[in-house]
């Protein structure tokens, strides 16, 4: 609770006081510091301000100043965990002992360049599980953990990195609103350590907002390893920000680090009072022309740096200029100033601070850095000479390509025998040992079947994400999205759209998230209309299946076919959507080339699984959900209108095998009627379950499907793939289970069950069935129709607007339905 809160007659305990630095040092300089005692004595008559005694004396906060004083109440401190210090009445002193309690509680904010290890370090302090890549925008939204270090409760986040805190891009404003708004207590600055000049820019501007901060010199040993040698306690001294190197993909330095941050929070570190940047005598009277007039408005000066906001004002930030009035005179001061700082300089304001900024770290680092002999980008470069040439580039990255697809589908084939095996035998088991009836036929039908068909693709998607974890920690990423900036230019693209289009091969989901780093919010829509047809994780267990049974002689060149042709038609779109929709100019290509690095096994490994773990997750959750609503939508109603009468067939087939059993005749007698008998049980089964709720549903819109060569069944996995595609499968082995296929065959996995030759040959009495025409059909109706829910929400949010996801639904179905039409109808005339 703050301050702010209280009423009358109220008391309470100082936990902290917020806000920028000048704001804390004049309310501390008060009496208001932490573990005092406050009472509310009176409020004025329209309630501002409030008179409150502290340290046996009187004094007047107005609001917007005690809603930044954290304090403990009477009510709070009962619901404390400090009941072994309890005595029956809440003392002074039980109330100050929960202030001390709860002032342990401190809120850090990881803020830094990209591809600094911000997420590393986060990782490593928390013990968390978040996605890190050796490129940046990696981080595109915040991540939180609490922890616990020597008694003291952390609330960490981890914000996206950002170069600078001005307004261009989304990330900028993201970060900035968020230590504007939440003021965390300490800001930790991760800084890249071979990188310093660059890095420190953003240092400088976190200077200038007055904060508690920590600077983290990240991949020390990068700089040490170049030689380099850096003063960083004289650093230190002279930004009045304490350093601490850190080794984050290795924990070093991280005590250290958190050691120094508890340091500035208790105030017990001496370099806490930020130097302030001298940006000439022109500007620096106009800053403090500026202040002067900020400090009078309570509501900002309580909030905000003062000396910040002059310069943001100076530099023509419009989330500035939009906190006063339009008529404020504070406007016109400004314009006068920027007028003379133009007319001085030859130059706008904004670039003559950036440009002292510069100077400023780079006069800091002449003092206290010495740059080591041995050049730290000579391994980087030799590889780029290759990987980013002119001719082997497009080669190198279509070959990675390539290799990454027929591996997935060949070393992950062999596994899949195993799980396979592994399913068929729990089947088996509970066929024997469990007693017939609905709970039998749910568990073997429905949850094995249903989940069982889709979990023996584990092994594809494991490798599948190990190599993107790979390429995302080696620096790979940001060599492609360089080598494809030119031909995503031609067909209306920013070449920063590349990494979240290769994202989408793992998920669509962030994928699309990921689209915050591009700054033109046009290229930012039309990256997110067309990352669909990015073939996920979630469509890989569906091309499995189909071109394991239709196309065995070359799976891994099938495979790759389908990713390309994604990536073709995502090409085409964006051509078409640019020339019609988005006109308007391009944002500049810039992005990091970050140096290669190789990545941790434990770092690979983890996010590899992480990923992996969300597909284990989806098999618990939807897909079993899912699997258990096609069996019952098959299952019932029970009782139906057959064609014929099974039951008395069956029974007089019964008869005459026990007959040929009594008399001694097995042999080929009594395996003919045993199949017959298996045959008509079988015909039951699928005509039970094509007059059952999932067969009327089926054949409702079969006939919108039919002239795409799709029968009922594929139609109504093609229906429930629309919560996730991983659903197609086990739809498929929920309705195919009970086909009618000879006893040897019944007990085959899905996709040998679709290989054998009345579904490859289209021999399928009454059906249209599986053929390579129609099932490669089906693989491109896949690949472009709707995305999965959570897709379409993301886009719905990412995008500001539920239009875009309509228009996403209606225009991905009707281009599949496209596709598969003419793959169908000119490939049944030709074979």
């Amino acid at each position: 609770m703050n301050l702010g809160g209280l009423e009358v007659g109220d008391k309470a305990v100082i936990v902290k006081v917020k806000g920028h630095g000048a704001f804390r040092k004049r309310i501390t300089e008060m009496g208001f510091v932490k573990g005092k005692e406050v009472e509310v004595i009176k409020k004025a008559p329209l309630q501002d301000p409030v008179e409150y005694k502290l340290l046996d004396y009187h004094v007047s906060l107005r609001r917007a100043e005690a809603t930044m004083i954290e304090v403990v109440t009477l009510e709070e401190a009962k619901s404390l965990n400090l009941a072994r210090h309890y005595q029956g009445t809440i003392n002074g002193q039980y109330l100050k002992l929960s202030a001390h309690e709860k002032r342990k509680t401190i809120s850090i904010a990881l803020v830094g360049n990209p591809n600094c290890g911000k997420t590393t370090l986060f990782n490593v302090a928390s013990g968390g599980n978040e996605h890190v890549g050796n490129y940046s925008g990696v981080t595109v939204d915040m991540k939180r953990s609490t922890f616990k270090y020597k008694s003291y409760q952390f609330h960490i986040t981890d914000l996206p990195g950002t170069y600078s805190l001005s307004t261009y891009t989304p990330e900028e404003r993201y970060v900035r609103n968020f230590l504007l708004n939440e003021l965390p207590d300490v800001v930790v600055n991760v800084v890249d350590s071979s990188n310093l000049e660059r890095n420190l820019y953003l240092t400088s501007q976190l200077i200038d907002m007055d904060i508690q901060m920590v600077c983290a010199l990240n991949m020390y040993d990068e700089l040490e390893a170049t030689g380099g040698v850096l003063d960083y306690a004289a650093l230190g001294g002279m930004l009045g920000i304490p350093f601490v190197p850190t080794v984050g993909n290795k924990g070093k330095g991280i005590d250290d680090l958190f050691d120094a941050i508890i340091k500035v929070y208790e105030s017990q570190e001496p370099r806490t009072r930020h130097i302030h940047i001298n940006y000439g005598e022109t500007i620096e009277s106009g800053i403090k022309e500026l202040q002067d007039v900020i400090r009078k408005e309570p509501e900002l000066y309580t909030r905000y740096s003062p000396r910040y906001l002059s310069l943001k004002l100076l530099e023509k930030d419009l989330e500035v200029v939009d906190l006063f009035q339009p008529d404020a005179p504070i406007l016109n001061k400004v314009r006068t100033f920027q007028q003379k700082i133009e007319s001085e300089y030859k130059d706008d304001p904004e670039t003559i601070i950036t440009d002292a900024r510069y100077g400023f770290v780079a006069g800091a680092l002449s003092e206290t850095f010495n740059k080591g002999i041995k050049r730290r980008r000579k391994t980087t470069e030799i590889i780029d000479k290759y990987v980013t040439q002119k001719y082997l580039g497009y080669p190198i990255f279509l070959a990675i390509m390539f290799i990454m697809f027929y591996s997935t589908f060949t070393l992950g084939d062999y596994p899949i025998g195993w799980i396979e095996q592994a399913v068929s035998w729990i089947s088996i088991q509970a066929e024997r040992w469990i007693a017939p009836g609905i709970f039998k036929d749910l568990l073997i039908d429905g949850i094995i079947a249903g989940v069982g068909g889709v979990i023996v693709f584990l092994p594809n998607i494991l490798i599948l994400f190990l190599f993107i974890s790979f390429m995302e920690g080696t620096g790979y990423m940001a060599r492609a999205a360089f080598i494809m900036d030119k031909l995503m230019h031609r067909i209306g693209l920013h070449g920063k759209s590349f990494i979240p289009l290769v994202m989408g091969f793992g998920c669509n989901v962030p994928a699309i998230m990921a689209t915050r780093t591009i700054e033109n919010r046009n290229d930012r829509l039309l990256t997110m209309l067309i990352n669909p047809f990015m073939s996920c994780s979630a469509r890989l267990p569906v091309y499995i299946l189909i071109i394991g049974a239709f196309f065995p002689s070359n799976p891994g060149s099938m495979l790759f076919l389908m990713y390309l042709s994604g990536i073709l038609i995502a090409m085409g779109i964006a051509r078409l959507f640019k020339k019609s929709f988005f006109k308007r100019e391009e944002a500049p290509f810039v992005m990091e080339l970050p140096p290669y690095r190789m990545p941790t096994f434990k770092a690979t490994m983890r996010q590899m699984w992480d990923k992996t773990a969300q597909y284990l997750k989806k098999m618990g959750g939807i897909i079993l959900v899912a699997s258990i609503i096609i069996w019952a939508l098959g299952y019932f109603p029970q009782e139906v209108d057959f064609s014929r009468d099974y039951d008395v067939e069956i029974s007089l087939l019964e008869e005459e095998l026990d007959i040929a059993v009594s008399a001694g005749q097995e042999g080929k007698t009594t395996e003919d009627l045993s199949s017959a008998i298996f045959h008509l049980e079988g015909l039951k089964k699928a005509e039970h379950q094509e007059r059952s709720y999932i067969g009327q549903i089926g054949h409702f819109i079969e006939p919108v499907m039919r002239p795409l060569g799709f029968d009922w069944k594929m139609s109504v996995s093609l229906l429930a793939g629309v919560a996730a595609k991983e659903i197609v499968i086990s739809t498929m082995a929920v309705l195919y289970l009970n086909e009618d296929l000879d006893i040897d065959e019944a007990t085959l996995p899905l996709q040998q069950k679709l290989r054998s030759e009345r579904y490859v040959s289209g021999k399928h009495v009454g059906e249209l069935v599986y053929n390579q025409v129609v099932a490669l059909g089906f693989l491109f109706f896949i690949l472009i129709y709707f995305p999965c829910v959570a897709v379409i929400a993301a886009i719905r949010k990412e995008s500001g607007s539920a239009k875009w996801a309509l228009f996403t639904i209606f225009y991905t179905t009707a281009l599949a339905y496209l596709f598969a039409l003419v793959i169908y109808q000119v490939g049944s005339n030709f074979f």
